[in-house]
């Protein structure tokens, strides 16, 4: 069982926990399923890094803040024998749409903050 230690660091575009018990494949298959609850789907998957993305970057462009539009890279590092370091960086600005898009993203990295803490 995973047990989600403390939170490392949570900064503009950056959220950064400490895991302990669990391997990186265990978590990465944790990540992918929380996600994809939430409507992510993966975009790309490398061993112990993934990229997520919820909605569609053509419309947001077109329809600004109508259009919910989140992309999110996240590395898994082994940083000792039993522990692991999960980042999660925002990749999508929500610039195209506006302030209120900028806020979104931002919303939803704090969601997404404690979303990994219960992991």
């Amino acid at each position: 069982m995973p047990h989600f230690i403390k939170n490392l660091q949570t900064v503009d575009g950056l959220i950064s926990n400490l895991y302990k018990d669990i391997s990186i494949a265990e978590m990465t298959e944790k990540i992918n399923h929380y996600f994809e609850i939430q409507g992510y789907k993966v975009i790309n998957q490398q061993f112990g890094n993934l990229i997520l993305e919820k909605g569609n970057r053509t419309m947001r462009i077109l329809f600004g803040a109508f259009v919910k539009y989140f992309k999110f890279s996240v590395t898994i590092t082994q940083t000792a024998e039993d522990e692991l370091t999960v980042n999660v960086f925002q990749q999508s600005s929500g610039i195209s749409g506006g302030l209120i898009g900028m806020n979104q993203v931002k919303t939803e990295l704090t969601r997404l903050n404690f979303v990994f803490s219960q992991i």
